[in-house]
């Protein structure tokens, strides 16, 4: 104790700028990756991903404004989807089976958590394919 006092050196201050200096680099490569973790947006459906087909849904009035996995916010008005595994970002073709409309959404949730549903819709998707009276609608999603 005396030798700090005498000689003017605090060995804890060394460490407290290291540890300082290493949190702001920290920050610094976390502000750099992004709310998608530095994947960057995908255009395209992941390479090996063919497709699926089965039940489509859309989104309920109630979660317009609400938070999506990916950090949006869900617009009904938006072309965009739910999907279990696909990246965020990707832009998949949704063809109704039973009239043959399609219309293309970007995948930013994950769901839909039902069994035999494939993707959950926004509302101007589901209009696209002709299928908010329904409701419910078979799909096959593909690579876009």
């Amino acid at each position: 104790m005396l030798s700090r006092t005498v000689c003017g050196a605090d060995p804890v201050a060394p460490r407290l700028l290291r540890g300082a200096l290493a949190l702001l680099i920290l920050l610094l490569i976390a502000g750099c990756a992004g709310r998608d973790g530095g994947r960057g947006e995908r255009s395209s459906a992941p390479s090996g991903w063919n497709g699926e087909q089965g039940q489509a849904s859309f989104y309920a009035d109630r979660y317009h404004g609400r938070r999506t996995a990916s950090g949006e916010t869900h617009d009904r008005n938006a072309l965009t989807a739910a999907h279990r595994s696909l990246p965020f970002g990707t832009r998949v073709r949704v063809t109704r089976l039973d009239n043959g409309r399609e219309t293309v959404v970007r995948i930013n949730d994950r769901g839909p958590f039902v069994r035999g549903r494939v993707i959950d819709l926004s509302r101007r998707a589901a209009e696209e394919l002709g299928m908010l009276r329904q409701g419910v609608a078979e799909v096959r999603l593909s690579p876009e």
